[in-house]
């Protein structure tokens, strides 16, 4: 497997990277009531670290927490709620991580995407509109044995690449996965305020009982009014204790958030699309942060650039509809005067998971794979 000194973006007729934007089975769009759409934004962005977070949410929402409850429960079900769980920092935790895109043999990229996708540290696999047609993000622990480019290069050996092109974070303008369930496409396709990067951040210390809470809470939080009660009692802690380390973690950098992740076609976005921007290196950050103010953004980077892949920062945007994508990603154009971009859009997606940390598969898999 050979590392490509470029990534090749299509000229001419671009029919052969056109976007088939197709559901995988059980992806279409569920109906949702105006109740479920306000609740689902509050439970991305507004869960608590609290004893008894579904309260507040109802408060928030004007219904009662058996509502609440009642009616997460049915979004789990009904696979428009994909989990509700911690989201923890992989760079604070000290984590080595990046984005890759692979060439693979475009008639059976699912051959590939199964061998990737088996290596516990690949969190998102997506299939998209490029002759590099695999683009995933993958982790490795903080005392790997192989490492991320070891890894990488074993896993391409693998999966038959023809050539891998790592596109590392060199400065991370906004992460933040919300979908809008109550906007519109003009909302999307707007800024909101100013944006400000979010602070770099370095490995955090931390100690054996972090990585027990870790253990502990990643996953499923279970869909119960005092939902962090069964992790305080695996502990042996109190859920006031629990809670309070949690808070600490927060501060600590280790701990982002705890909120709802959503299938995003089942919660009706069918579309996302990559923009790609060449932007002058002097304007990055400028630039950069005007781009991650628009609320249809939902990351934004600066990735490096190539003698044939001029395109320095990287923007995630999320619609109902290929033409909200584009809608968005035009706007963006509009506001920065940055008319040299490219669009890749996903048509499948392999792989959609939160990373789960401190488990025995990476070591595994490094035995298994790499004898070591």
């Amino acid at each position: 497997m050979a590392v490509d000194d470029g990534i090749r973006t299509p000229t001419g007729d671009s029919s052969n990277f056109a976007p088939k934007l197709r559901e995988r089975s059980g992806g279409a769009a569920v109906p949702l009531d105006d109740t479920d759409r306000r609740l689902l934004n509050l439970m991305q962005g507004k869960f608590p670290i609290a004893a008894r977070p579904y309260q507040h949410v109802a408060t928030l929402a004007e219904i009662s927490e058996a509502e609440v409850l009642s009616r997460v429960s049915r979004l789990l079900d009904e696979r428009i709620i994909r989990q509700v769980t911690p989201i923890f920092d992989t760079r604070a935790l000290g984590f080595s991580s990046m984005l890759v895109a692979a060439k693979v043999e475009p008639e059976n990229p699912w051959r590939a995407a199964n061998i990737i996708n088996a290596h516990p540290g690949v969190s998102h696999n997506y299939l998209r509109n490029h002759e590099f047609n695999i683009w995933f993000t993958i982790a490795t622990e903080p005392d790997s044995p192989l490492g991320l480019e070891g890894t990488l290069e074993r896993l391409g050996e693998l999966a038959g690449a023809e050539s891998i092109r790592q596109l590392p974070t060199l400065k991370l303008f906004k992460i933040r996965m919300d979908l809008e369930m109550e906007a519109s496409t003009a909302t999307l396709a707007a800024p909101v305020g100013e944006a400000v990067a979010p602070a770099d951040v370095d490995p955090q210390p931390y100690d054996e009982f972090d990585r027990a809470v870790i253990r502990a809470t990643q996953g499923d939080l279970p869909v119960i009014s005092e939902p962090y009660g069964p992790a305080a009692a695996a502990l042996g802690i109190s859920q006031e204790a629990l809670l309070t380390h949690l808070e600490g973690m927060v501060q600590r950098r280790l701990l982002r958030r705890v909120a709802a992740i959503l299938f995003h076609r089942r919660a009706g976005f069918s579309a996302n699309g990559m923009g790609v921007w060449k932007v002058p290196a002097d304007r990055t950050l400028e630039l950069g942060l005007q781009m991650a103010s628009f609320r249809g953004i939902s990351h934004c980077y600066e990735r490096p650039t190539y003698a044939d892949w001029p395109y320095s920062v990287f923007t995630m945007a999320h619609g109902r509809s290929k033409e909200e994508c584009d809608a968005i990603l035009d706007s963006i154009a509009e506001a920065t005067g940055i008319t040299e971009r490219a669009t890749l859009y996903s048509s499948t997606e392999f792989k959609k998971i939160r990373l789960q940390y401190f488990t025995d598969e990476f070591r595994a898999w490094e035995r298994t794979h790499a004898g070591v």
